[in-house]
């Protein structure tokens, strides 16, 4: 047996913070699926490095070109804006470790804030592009805006689509599975899983990759 829930929101569905269902679609918790996290870096207007801890994304492309399709983007963000206004960003992944001092970025990020400073970040100037970039991610893209989206129309996210220029890899994760996937790899968000049958919210949770098979 299925349980089949529509695009109507399903009454029965309680919340984990009051918020929740104004920021996200009861899809997501209902499907719950993960989804890595990074940060996508940039310059603010006044010149400050930003930081956006972020995940709902994909990474793929052809012969042509390799592409960073950041998906739900809010639009009111300083990092909406600055990618904007300066065509280009940074993408960064960070092992766990990292994940306290990623957060610490979401609640210190006015505009005067320095993001790398409050998350004990060492910046370098991108390679290809003008923006900030992490010193301590294991892997990086550098990515100029290719195109801009309001999936539904609503004024509320965006998807940025970046064609990726350039790419940094940490030397000691240029062989091989052992460091990039595990507890020093990608690191993975699991959306809050929903209890479809009572409707009661759980945690979301941080995975790493374990693998299981190779193909």
């Amino acid at each position: 047996m299925k349980i089949e829930i529509g695009a109507d929101f399903p009454q029965y569905f309680k919340p984990s913070y009051p918020e929740e269902f104004e920021l996200f679609h009861h899809f997501e918790v209902t499907a719950g699926i993960p989804a890595v996290l990074f940060a996508v870096t940039t310059w603010k207007e006044n010149g400050q490095p930003n930081v956006c801890f972020h995940a709902w994304s994909s990474f793929h492309g052809d012969k042509a070109a390799f592409f960073a399709v950041i998906g739900n983007l809010y639009q009111h963000t300083h990092t909406y804006k600055n990618i904007q206004r300066d065509k280009c960003f940074g993408i960064n992944f960070l092992p766990i470790s990292y994940y306290d001092k990623l957060v610490d970025t979401i609640h210190h990020n006015d505009l005067e804030k320095d993001e790398f400073e409050v998350g004990g970040f060492t910046l370098c100037d991108g390679k290809a592009v003008h923006a900030p970039m992490i010193e301590e991610a294991f892997v990086s893209l550098e990515c100029t805006l290719k195109d801009i989206f309001d999936l539904s129309g609503a004024g509320i996210t965006a998807m940025i689509i970046g064609q990726v220029q350039h790419i940094s890899v940490e030397k000691e994760y240029a062989q091989g599975y052992e460091k990039r996937y595990g507890k020093d790899g990608f690191m993975m968000l699991v959306p809050a899983p929903q209890d479809l049958v009572t409707g009661m919210p759980n945690q979301s949770a941080i995975a790493t990759v374990n693998i299981e098979k190779y193909d």
